[in-house]
């Protein structure tokens, strides 16, 4: 990646404990901080370089970093995926098998702060990465000027529902060579992604350079145990404070709508901003608004 500000990335390992994270920070350190949190599954390339110096050109230091059990960063490989076990220990009344939950990834966020001396950041998630920043605001909102939730949900299982076809996807895994996750990713944005905007040499690109990166489809299993154990945040983002922005589109099949919808009336004083024809993706067509919200978002928590 190339910094549009200086030419040069800084790359390092965070630590929470026994648990180290890879990231990558661009652009000059004395402008306000953007931590950019990724989704289920997704390496932080998925918040592709000319994504990240849009955000540079418009004055953020930003961060961006592998979620624990997926890219560079610890993986929990000792631990066999059973979400059959998740949801039937969460119907008895017990303790789900889990290595982790959405508080300990959060904590995760907060140690990639704490490593690069950042006090507090403008943090925005997508998808899960949603999830997580809004765990983060509940838990630990001293480290956020702002929240900023895309394409996300409360954890309440009534909205944000998938459509049969994208819960089949989500719930089947990719096949292991690179050919079959490149078919995968593509498969997905004709299931859940802006219709009107799939672009299919450049998803098998990012795919190509996921893949080729760290493949780890168990990481993912074990990611989606965390969210479903976890549970519903509804109440608990009612007492959030930090100023909030929920970014949605109207054609996610993923997350439906409704997710975002319930986030941004969750969280008081919330801002709701839904993209038409946009699905559970960020295509170039979007990243011009996208920008435009994110910033004028952060401007306006630091004047609040």
């Amino acid at each position: 990646m190339t910094d549009a500000t200086s030419g040069t990335v800084r790359t390092g390992r965070a630590t929470n404990g026994p648990v180290e994270l890879h990231y990558e920070a661009a652009g000059d350190p004395s402008d306000p901080a953007l931590l950019m949190v990724s989704g289920l599954g997704s390496q932080c390339i998925t918040f592709v370089d000319p994504l990240i110096e849009r955000f540079v050109e418009a004055g953020f230091f930003t961060i961006r970093y592998d979620n624990r059990d997926v890219g560079l960063s610890s993986k929990f490989a000792e631990v066999r995926p059973d979400l059959g076990a998740v949801v039937a220990a969460l119907k008895a009344g017990e303790e789900p098998p889990v290595p982790y939950l959405l508080s300990d990834m959060a904590a995760d966020a907060a140690a990639v702060l704490d490593a690069l001396e950042v006090e507090a950041a403008h943090v925005l998630g997508v998808s899960m990465g949603g999830m997580i920043v809004q765990t983060m605001a509940i838990e630990r909102p001293e480290r956020m000027l702002s929240l900023t939730s895309i394409m996300s949900t409360t954890g309440d299982r009534s909205v944000g529902r998938s459509t049969p076809e994208a819960n089949a996807l989500l719930m089947t895994p990719a096949g292991p060579s690179r050919d079959e996750a490149v078919e995968r990713m593509i498969l997905g944005a004709r299931t859940y992604g802006s219709p009107d905007h799939i672009d299919e040499e450049r998803l098998a690109e990012i795919a190509g350079a996921a893949y080729d990166r760290c493949f780890h489809p168990e990481g993912t299993a074990r990611q989606l145990m965390a969210i479903t154990a976890s549970g519903d945040r509804t109440e608990k983002l009612r007492g959030v404070t930090v100023p909030a922005l929920v970014i949605h589109g109207d054609q996610d099949n993923l997350i439906d709508v409704s997710g975002g919808v319930a986030t941004a009336d969750a969280i008081p004083g919330a801002s709701l901003a839904v993209l038409e024809g946009m699905g559970h993706d960020l295509p170039p067509a979007y990243w011009d608004r996208l920008v435009d919200l994110v910033t004028e978002h952060a401007a306006r928590a630091a004047g609040s």
